[in-house]
Formats: C-alpha cells, structure tokens, sequence
C-alpha cells in the first residue's frame, strides 16, 4: 500500500525567480538558506511520488471556466509558460503519476468531492519555484492539484481541510507501493493588483502560523475564514496550506523559516509537519 511519508508547504512568489540575480543579498540568503532546508528534508523521505497543491495564475484557466479543484492525471506535465522561469527552470516537461493521479480522482468523487481533472496542464510558477528553489534532484514524478484561489467564489478553508483529510485516506488506499510526499504552494500574505499593491501583513502571517501550530480544524477554519477578509487578496493561498495541515493530521507543524519580505511582495514561509503515526 502506498504510504504518506511528508507533508510541506513554501512560498511561490513569482519574484524569487525573476528577480533572483538582482534581489537584496539578505533576502537571496534567506531562501536558499530555507528552501534548501525544505528540500533536503523533503528528498531525506525518498518520495516516489509528489502531490502539489497551488493556484493557477492565468496560465491553464481562466473566467470562462475556473474549477474549485482540478487534479492533473496525465503522463507528464507541461513546463512553465512565463518567460521569468525559463532561466531558473529549463524542464520542458514533468512527469506525472497517471496511477495514483486517477485514483485520487476517483477516490474524491466517491467521497463527496467534484473535482475536475486533466491530462494536459501547464505548471506555473506556482508550481515550480518551490520545487528549483529546494534544489529537487531529481525531481520525483508530480500529481498537480490546482485550486481556484484567484477568483471568487472560492473552496472555503473548511472544504480545503476537508480536501487533505480525504486525500491522505486515498493515498493510503492506494494499493502500489509508493511513498507519497504532500506540499501546498503560496503565501502567506501578499497583496496582487489592489491598492494595498506590496502590503505584508506581518501580524495576519504570524497569527496564521500560531494556528497551524496548536488550533483545532474548526477553529482554523472559522478564524482563517474571518483573517482573510481583512488582509491582501493573496492571503487566499493560505487554504493550499490548510490541505498540507490535514493531510498530515491536522498536527506536528514545525515553522522552518518566515520572513516579511517586502522586496519579494510577501510573507515568506516555509514548513513541515511532522507526520501522525
């Protein structure tokens, strides 16, 4: 049976790409202290599969047709479109996990879940700065999950927790010997096309983090619910990691690093939860 064997979430500020040769030296050093932390304890566990939770950022959907939740089942995975992340991340294509991929799919449906699916997404920053900026190599076969957090109305945080506790149940059901790392993408605070354009919201990023670290699903649904409409739009992220949080029992998070970085447009977390037997 295949087993979850990590659980992740990181920043995926298109920033870190474009502007990483010309960014503040504190602020280069800071994600590579960070992100290579994350990585090296990510590839410690040896996945041999990776479900990564993110927005799509314009790049597969758009007004006409936007999915709460959209799971990516093809054989392999287009490369990122913006001309920012050609320098840093040259892959033309990623390989996927069409098993498993497909098996969450249908697990989901049969567990009172919609979501839509596709065999040919594009993986946007959103997607592919957490994975260069941890240094993954090689990089394990990916099963994308976009999520609509661009677009209102969107999954509540209540049905993203809901999303990660049925997603660690069809992982363990799926019969393939496999080890199965979960990460969510984005955040924490930031604030894209508003007037409050470059806003870090320091307080809302730790009050966040304090609740990861001891709330009960409830209340951090009920309180991310009520934080999140009075910070930046791109707090909405924020559900990606409430499906890490689940996934891995709703416990054992451990902050491997935060930062207010306003050059790069937000709050910058990285972390792991360690996970529940």
């Amino acid at each position: 049976m295949a087993k979850l064997v990590g659980s992740f979430a990181a920043g995926h500020a298109p920033n870190i790409a474009r502007s990483w040769n010309t960014m503040k030296s504190e602020s280069r050093d800071w994600l590579t202290k960070h992100y290579k932390e994350l990585g090296d304890r990510l590839s410690a566990l040896q996945p041999d599969v990776l479900v990564i939770h993110s927005t799509d950022h314009w790049v597969n959907f758009f007004l006409d047709n936007i999915p709460a939740f959209c799971v990516g089942i093809g054989e392999e995975h287009e490369g990122p479109p913006e001309p920012f992340m050609k320098p840093v991340f040259p892959h033309k294509t990623l390989s996927g996990h069409v098993g498993l991929g497909t098996y969450i799919l249908d697990y989901a449906l049969s567990n009172n879940f919609d979501p839509s699916y596709s065999r040919r997404l594009k993986l946007d920053h959103g997607m592919c700065v957490p994975i260069w900026c941890a240094g993954l190599d090689p990089i394990p076969p990916i099963i994308p999950v976009y999520l609509n957090l661009v677009e209102k109305p969107f999954p509540t945080p209540q049905r993203c927790l809901a999303w990660g506790h049925m997603l660690r149940s069809a992982i363990e059901k799926y019969p393939e010997d496999l080890r199965v790392v979960v990460m969510g993408t984005g955040g924490l605070s930031h604030s894209i096309g508003e007037t409050t354009m470059g806003w870090v919201d320091e307080p809302f990023d730790r009050a966040c983090i304090e609740l990861f670290k001891s709330a009960s699903d409830d209340k951090l649904a009920k309180d991310l619910e009520m934080m999140l409409d009075k910070t930046g739009n791109g707090g909405a992220e924020l559900r990606a990691w409430t499906i890490a949080h689940a996934a891995a029992g709703s416990q054992g998070f451990e902050l491997i690093g935060y930062a207010p970085m306003q050059d790069m447009l937000i709050g910058c977390g990285v972390a792991e939860w360690h996970m529940a037997a």
